[in-house]
């Protein structure tokens, strides 16, 4: 440690200004989407028949687990930064 042994405290990554936060939360809430319909489309293609909701339905329901997977990981990502597990 050439600094006179001390460490250093700062976090890594990128600031947790509100910014940074929001599109870290849009991105998740895309991730969650996509993987919504990837799931459904593996499940028509292999499943035993359609799904029952048509393509309207699916989408709708990929739309809110997007917003459900991006308000969890906008308020999750504020509490582990508390904690310091990011």
């Amino acid at each position: 440690m050439a600094d006179g042994g001390e460490e250093s405290a700062v976090t890594p990554g990128a600031p947790a200004t509100p910014r940074a936060r929001a599109r870290s939360a849009a991105l998740w809430g895309a991730v969650g989407g996509f993987a919504f319909l990837a799931l459904a489309q593996g499940y028509r293609l292999l499943g035993s028949g359609s799904l029952p909701v048509g393509i309207g339905g699916q989408a709708l329901v990929a739309f809110a687990v997007a917003a459900a997977s991006a308000g969890i990981s906008y308020a999750a990502e504020a509490r582990l930064r508390a904690k310091r597990r990011t």
